[in-house]
């Protein structure tokens, strides 16, 4: 047997996360890929896996610590059967250790990407004097993670007990703060958007006892749907949402679709509807660049973006990620549909980086796998469009003779009403239709 130095791997643009969480101790036996510890940064939460099977013989991080690329974060004792197909060389032992160590990477770790942030301004919930407040003196200890989460809320952490190691404050800490100003009978205060000025106030939460009516079960959320969830909760609250419902007509070029595959097939390249829409968007966003768009923190100016990246949403076992075609304007349809796949086989695994789902300027979430006739996507701030796509069926259509069956594609286009207005965003809805019914409309 010999000790095996497990290693943070590549962590793509950040230089130093934080350890949040420990999910072994020594001792432990580990599979390869199982996870050892999660770390955090401002963006992104991700959880270090190991790469061999073995046994925890000494660990080289503590809760807090911020670690790199190639910080140590465990020694390992691998087992006979652990995965060595990619060794490293050998380093020689030193007096303490009588057997041979080698350096070891763990592979990609597993990526949780919080949506961009808008900053509100900052609130503080009011508190009767009926609530038993503790005082704390000094900065509060939370990582960027829970101290978003207690922003977007209007919490002041300073008032909030940590429970965590060392007085840490933890998510469960700031749900507790806000179910006592709850249970007080004040709501909260009026959340102040930074772009809007605009605000409003909320009732308090239900919390009632469900086991009263019948049989209940606890499924603690994943940690994809904790991170997305306050981030989609203040999407939705600080812009006003319309969406716009179309049809496009894709009988054609469905058909081209299927005769493309027929040609790929050797290459291995598959052709997908959502691969043909990218290119579409691109088109309508190129003649509508408001859409191709973010506001400013101020609310007063519109930064025009000349690059085209293009989000998709991708299910996963643990939710939904957002992985990012990036130049989609530069790439065929084939170069997209291969990107495509790649992104979402790795989202599936939990190997994306943070580089793959970031800086995306319109998205396009399609159920048309699912099922449905529409819905109403969230914007993903601080883009001011989402696309969706719902499942196509056979329909007539009227071409000024007769009812053909035509194959219709439903498209649910919301939009920020604040930087697009009704007639817009039913020009770009109608034109993004016009050009998946004739792609060669996107050669003038």
């Amino acid at each position: 047997m010999s000790l095996i130095e497990i290693k943070v791997p590549d962590i793509g643009d950040f230089k130093e996360v934080e350890v949040i969480e420990i999910l072994i101790k020594v001792g432990d036996t580990v599979k390869a890929e199982q996870s050892l510890i999660t770390v955090e940064s401002d963006k992104a939460s991700m959880e270090i896996p190991s790469s061999h099977a073995g046994v925890v013989k000494e660990l080289k991080i503590k809760l807090g610590d911020k670690v790199a690329e190639g910080s140590i974060v465990l020694m390992l004792e691998a087992s006979a059967s652990a995965n060595t197909s990619a060794p490293a060389p050998a380093v020689a032992s030193t007096p303490a250790t009588s057997s041979a160590t080698s350096s070891v990477t763990t592979p990609a770790p597993a990526f949780v990407a919080a949506a961009p942030e808008v900053k509100p301004a900052p609130v503080s919930l009011p508190l009767p004097a009926s609530v038993d407040v503790p005082v704390q003196h000094g900065k509060s200890h939370a990582s960027p993670s829970i101290r978003k989460f207690a922003r977007e809320l209007g919490v002041d952490l300073a008032q909030v007990q940590g429970s965590g190691p060392k007085g840490r404050v933890v998510l469960e800490d700031v749900q507790g703060f806000i179910k006592g100003v709850m249970r007080s009978g004040v709501s909260a205060s009026p959340v102040t958007s930074g772009v809007s000025g605009s605000g409003m106030s909320l009732l308090p939460w239900p919390s009632l006892d469900f086991s009263k009516f019948g049989s209940t079960e606890l499924q603690p959320l994943s940690r994809i749907k904790k991170i997305s969830g306050p981030n989609l909760h203040r999407n939705w609250v600080m812009i006003p949402h319309v969406t716009q419902f179309e049809e496009a007509d894709v009988t054609d070029l469905e058909e081209f679709r299927k005769q493309s595959n027929d040609a790929l097939a050797k290459s291995g390249v598959k052709l997908t509807m959502l691969a043909f829409v990218i290119k579409a968007s691109v088109a309508a966003l190129k003649k509508f660049p408001a859409f191709n768009a973010s506001l400013d923190a101020a609310g007063e100016n519109l930064i025009l973006k000349h690059y085209y990246h293009i989000g998709f949403a991708a299910d996963t076992p643990n939710g939904l990620v957002v992985p990012v075609i990036k130049n989609a304007d530069q790439k065929g349809i084939a170069e997209i549909a291969k990107e495509m796949a790649e992104l979402s086989t790795q989202a599936r695994e939990g190997k994306l980086k943070p580089a793959d789902m970031q800086g995306a300027s319109f998205t396009i979430s399609s159920l048309g796998g699912i099922g449905g006739t529409a819905f109403t996507p969230i914007i993903n701030a601080p883009e001011v469009a989402i696309l969706g796509l719902s499942k196509s069926s056979i329909k007539p259509v009227w071409d000024g003779k007769q009812f053909l069956p035509k194959l219709m594609m439903p498209l649910s286009l919301s939009y920020d009403h604040r930087v697009i207005d009704g007639a817009m965003g039913a020009r770009f809805a109608v034109y993004l239709a016009e050009v998946l019914a004739d792609m060669r409309r996107t050669l003038l």
